[in-house]
């Protein structure tokens, strides 16, 4: 538990955020003020309504409150959880869903694309036959069936559907003798025209009527009309089979609001970096809502700081994620991979890897090495964790073997660690069948880990074209700061910073999120290089207006559901543009919300052009060729509160005694060596510390090796430094 202010007083909370990861539900409360306070707590997989209770009530100790005193004032509460992905990742849900698809397309989902085949693979598995595995569809062949129809790409129709409605009708009553929940419908090219998917939903539904089924049906063009068939209808069966039965969850952390006095709408944080409604239309949107939030709130951070370039990096119990930020903004991605699936979703563009703080430890027996996950013992933590049954060595077993973690401290005390147990499995599962020494065993698992996360993180900036030397590093999540000195070492950033709410940064960042709904299209309007502009504009600019025009009817409908008028929402235009013939779009904030004159589309086409010649070059520009605009999006924005980063008196450089905790033995580099052990929370901003040093809260440990020097700023940021 950590909080912006050392004696507690009288508090008002209004925002509320959480993030429910793999191992630890983090909470981030801030009151009128703009103090906040930090809890933690293991997350529940099957009812995360409890994990979240818990974690709420850890933070609201230090202001001596309970969750009925605190959750009646509530204004904005925020959820992130890992219940929907994880579905997607084992391939389980409650749901069984069936698909309609275009008459021969029946194996898209089983054949996929090369991309897909080799997502989630290390360089080495993809090359190898015998390791590189197509992922295993969500959908059994033997539950989807195939309509003759087919319109094409420019929305015309080929094969008229009314021939064969028949096979609507026997596609639907063999799904229903199977069983199915959801029916997902994905015809082709039904992004341009969805005449063919609405006339088989009204089909479905009679046969659905007539059997007395209770079964729904899900059309690709009312959820995700974009294009590319294969991310498309992975995203709309990913909405049945993984999204909808997670608002059961979601349900229940808004009955647990709901409960304990609170009268506020739960949001979720969404892919595209905003929040959204649990009633929302398309709640495949929080697919990956924690590492999103850690991303929005680097942002929020970097604007109030004065910090425009970012490199992110979140370390816990099961991945480790990272993103970059420039000029205060980020990325989208439009076609992202999650679950070794490819989506249709605009996603804040993030990389993750299999690397956190619960990733097992093994040796493989054939090359005797020690190798680290990509499985992991998310919320059990460890064998170290007494009262779990992992029988497996994870990395924070070698933590507290090393005597970096206390295991009296571990999560404030809440959950049993015995060292003794760790450093027995690390010396049979590891140890002994390396001919090693128990610590150097447990230190070359730590060395292994970071030296992974260092080729990763430099991997990630130089693929985008920049030297590390541009950018702060920001490092936070709950297992971050134990690893920040190993990963960031020798790659050269301009500065590295370590927020003392590292642990709930997430939380903290999906308090920074707008409330935001964002609905995309996909179009193919040409602007031909010999029209005038004049009737560029009475064909393209009036076509573009009118798709703009229906998704703002869309995210209209989205905020009515919470009573939220237009006159509270700012919209937002965006294109996907590129010279026709070329084959990858550049993505422009549009300067008008109409082009119904030939001046707004000039301006429009400038806008294009500016940003092209900012993300190639001047010399690259071909405005000869005419332009496509290939896909359409709108946003509306609802600002809400948010929370403010403390500033506080520096002080001297000497920390307060109360702030230094003892010390302790920590193997250091094959050293035992007497270490300084600190409160990170009773740290006065301007203390300086020397390596090596552990800095102790109740949601995360701060290492600062030796070699190594930290010092806290006014805004209670740290700031690692190597020694010269």
């Amino acid at each position: 538990m950590a909080s912006s202010e050392d004696n507690p007083s009288e508090h008002n909370a209004e925002t509320l955020s959480i993030d429910a990861g793999g191992t630890l539900t983090d909470t981030f409360l801030m009151d009128a003020n703009g103090e906040f306070t930090v809890g933690k707590a293991k997350t529940t997989p099957d009812d995360e309504s409890r994990g979240f209770i818990k974690s709420s009530k850890d933070a609201l100790d230090s202001w001596d409150l309970d969750v009925d005193d605190a959750f009646p004032n509530l204004v904005s509460t925020v959820y992130s959880g890992t219940a929907m992905l994880n579905r997607l990742v084992e391939r389980e849900s409650e749901v069984d869903v069936g698909i309609l698809t275009t008459g021969g397309m029946e194996d898209t989902l089983r054949m996929g694309r090369g991309r897909q085949s080799y997502t989630g693979f290390s360089y080495s598995d993809r090359l190898h036959v015998n390791t590189h595995k197509h992922p295993e569809p969500l959908i059994p062949r033997n539950r989807i069936r195939g309509v003759r129809e087919r319109i094409d790409v420019k929305g015309n129709e080929l094969i008229p559907l009314e021939e064969y409605e028949d096979d609507i009708r026997e596609g639907v009553n063999d799904l229903l003798d199977q069983g199915v929940d959801e029916i997902a419908v994905m015809f082709l090219h039904s992004y341009q025209e969805d005449k063919h998917e609405q006339r088989t939903k009204e089909v479905a539904e009679e046969v659905i009527e007539e059997r007395g089924a209770d079964t729904t049906v899900m059309l690709s063009s009312e959820y995700y009309p974009t294009l590319k068939e294969l991310p498309r209808l992975n995203t709309l069966v990913a909405e049945a089979f993984a999204a909808e039965p997670s608002r059961e969850q979601l349900t229940k952390v808004q009955q647990s609001v709901d409960d304990h006095g609170g009268e506020v709408g739960v949001r979720v944080m969404a892919s595209h970096g905003g929040t959204i409604d649990i009633y929302a239309n398309e709640l495949a949107r929080t697919l990956i809502s924690g590492p999103i939030g850690g991303m929005i709130g680097a942002n929020y951070f970097g604007k109030e700081l004065g910090y425009e370039n970012l490199v992110c990096t979140d370390i816990g119990g099961t991945s480790f994620d990272m993103g970059i930020i420039i000029d205060n903004d980020w990325k989208i991605d439009y076609s992202p991979e999650m679950a070794r699936l490819l989506l249709s979703l605009p996603m804040v563009n993030m990389e993750s890897v299999g690397s956190g703080t619960g990733s097992y430890v093994r040796v493989n027996p054939t090359f005797d090495k020690i190798e680290l996950g990509p499985e992991s013992a998310g919320d059990q933590v460890g064998v170290c964790a007494t009262e779990t049954d992992v029988e497996t060595v994870t990395v924070t077993d070698c933590h507290v073997a090393l005597g970096w973690i206390d295991p009296e401290n571990f999560l404030g005390g809440d959950m049993p660690i015995s060292r003794e147990v760790a450093e027995e499995a690390i010396e049979e599962q590891i140890a002994d069948k390396l001919d090693m020494g128990v610590y150097e065993a447990a230190e070359g698992v730590i060395k292994i880990l970071e030296n992974k996360l260092q080729n990763d993180l430099e991997a990630v900036v130089t693929g985008e074209g920049y030297a590390p030397s541009n950018f702060k590093c920001l490092s936070y999540g709950g297992g971050g700061p134990v690893h920040t000195a190993g990963y960031t070492k020798s790659l050269g950033f301009d500065e590295v910073l370590i927020p003392e709410w590292a642990a709930g940064f997430s939380a903290f960042g999906c308090g920074a999120a707008d409330y935001e709904y964002r609905y995309d299209q996909t179009t193919s309007i040409d602007i031909d290089a010999d029209l005038s502009i004049e009737e560029a504009a009475q064909t393209a600019g009036e076509e573009l207006t009118q798709v703009w025009k229906n998704l703002e009817g869309k995210v209209e409908d989205e905020f009515a559901k919470s009573d939220i008028g237009l006159e509270e929402v700012e919209f937002q235009y965006n294109i996907l543009g590129q010279y026709q013939g070329q084959l990858n779009s550049i993505d422009i904030r549009s300067p008008v919300d109409r082009v119904d004159t030939p001046e707004k589309l000039e301006e429009l086409i400038d806008t294009f052009e500016e940003g092209y010649r900012r993300q190639y070059s001047e010399e690259a520009r071909s405005p000869e060729l005419g332009h496509t605009i290939t896909q359409a999006s709108v946003r509306g924005v609802r600002d809400v509160v948010k929370p403010e980063i403390p500033t506080e008196e520096v002080q001297g450089a000497e920390p307060p005694e109360d702030a230094h905790k003892g010390s302790r033995e920590a193997y250091w580099d094959g050293v035992w060596i007497k270490t300084d052990v600190y409160d990170l929370h009773a740290l006065n901003p301007g203390n300086e510390l020397s390596g090596p040093a552990v800095l102790e809260g109740e949601a995360t440990t701060y290492i600062v090796p030796p070699h190594y020097e930290t010092w806290l700023d006014e805004h209670r940021v740290h700031h690692l430094t190597r020694e010269e």
